[in-house]
């Protein structure tokens, strides 16, 4: 089942991104990596930012989350993680999805690690497009708010999408 996620989640969505962020130590740039990955006051600035989450429930139980963010004229994912356990089930498929149907936007982009390649992949498969570092460079620099080094050692995916 997918829910749009409230602050009675907050803790539990807090775990699920530092399980899932795992991932990336040992493969993003070591300056970039942090434990936890997504502290609870940068997790806090994200959803008072805009990001709405939405989780999903395997036997009962939250197992993997996914933001939504409208900004201007586009729409970012954000944050998507699934907790170890329940990795390659399927689930991140069925949240995008459900969050794509959710967006009002023409175009919506995606940014990771360019490290993350199995998320790149991902995307890829769900019919995003990877765009060019001096584009990337530019959406990272309009609709989101990290800092530059992690600008540097992103990238950009977009999927173009026909009008509601």
């Amino acid at each position: 089942m997918i829910r749009k996620l409230s602050s009675t989640d907050f803790q539990t969505l807090y775990a699920i991104i530092n399980d899932a962020s795992v991932a990336y130590k040992g493969k993003i740039p070591s300056d970039c990596y942090k434990e936890p990955y997504m502290p609870l006051e940068e997790l806090r600035a994200e959803i008072e930012s805009g990001v709405q989450f939405y989780g999903i429930t395997q036997n009962g139980e939250l197992a993997a989350v996914m933001g939504i963010q409208p900004v201007g004229d586009v729409t970012l994912i954000r944050h998507a993680y699934t907790l170890t356990r329940f990795q390659r089930k399927g689930l991140g498929e069925k949240l995008l999805n459900y969050l794509l149907s959710l967006a009002q936007t023409e175009r919506v982009l995606v940014g990771t690690w360019e490290a993350a390649t199995w998320a790149i992949g991902f995307y890829q498969k769900h019919g995003f497009v990877l765009l060019s570092r001096e584009e990337t460079n530019k959406l990272l620099h309009k609709y989101w708010n990290i800092p530059e080094r992690q600008v540097e050692t992103s990238v950009v995916l977009e999927q173009k999408r026909r009008r509601q």
